[in-house]
């Protein structure tokens, strides 16, 4: 086994397992926890979001705001604007025809079939079993074949040293980086901070059990993908759109 697949599979290794613990007479909560760290993740699991644009205040800011702070872009001087990293940024919908107006946010899709993974040239770009899209920094050559691959425009190069890094958040300059889908705290038990700050406009869950929220939430009021019509069957889906 090669240093690089054997830096992968220790990158791959944790997930979350449910467990399900009373809180008071009658009233159970379903919580999410950590499978020991020697345990890789197991594709019983997907990971996805709801998100449903009606609920969310000022068309998504608190997301873009809550990614900052968890993982600390957006907040580095740049020489130039345009080439400052946005993991996630909120993007205006008009309708040609009844001029209705909306915001909703994106980031990366979490796709299935991930067109950003199918392009890199040194599977720095790679899928989790569980549905989780990630760049392994440590062999990201900055390329950026992913970044033209991506439909999303989810993606965003490092032009300029970075300090004062999150110690959960590797970034560095000439890599490409993404919503993680917060991947240290889905592996800790807790849910993505975008979620947290929602107001429960966001759901997460495993979207193969049928009994979770958002599976549940799916059946009853459906769920739209971005270009559907790529075919990528994303794990982030919208209400509202």
């Amino acid at each position: 086994m090669s240093n690089i697949d054997a830096y992968r599979r220790r990158f791959l290794l944790g997930a979350g397992i449910a467990s399900v613990a009373t809180v008071a007479p009658g009233l159970v909560l379903r919580q999410v926890n950590a499978k020991p760290a020697d345990e890789a993740v197991t594709d019983q699991k997907r990971w996805g979001m709801l998100i449903d644009v009606d609920k969310l205040p000022n068309g998504g800011q608190g997301v873009v705001d809550a990614c900052k702070a968890e993982h600390g872009w957006g907040h580095e001087e740049h020489s130039n604007a345009e080439q400052k990293t946005q993991w996630v940024r909120t993007v205006k919908v008009t309708e040609k025809l009844t001029k209705h107006e909306f915001k909703l946010p994106v980031m990366c899709q979490h796709c299935e079939t991930a067109p950003c993974a199918d392009v890199c040239p040194t599977g720095a770009s790679f899928k989790r079993v569980d549905g989780i899209v990630l760049v392994n920094k440590h062999i990201c050559i900055g390329c950026r074949y992913c970044m033209m691959a991506c439909p999303y425009k989810a993606r965003s190069l490092v032009h300029e040293a970075i300090f004062d890094q999150k110690p959960d958040t590797p970034r560095g300059k000439g890599t490409v980086e993404a919503c993680t889908l917060c991947v240290h705290k889905i592996d800790a038990g807790e849910q993505p901070a975008c979620v947290a700050s929602s107001n429960g406009a966001i759901v997460f869950g495993d979207l193969k059990d049928e009994s979770s929220e958002i599976s549940k939430q799916l059946k009853a009021r459906g769920g739209k993908q971005i270009r559907a019509d790529l075919g990528l069957n994303t794990g982030v889906r919208y209400q509202g759109i």
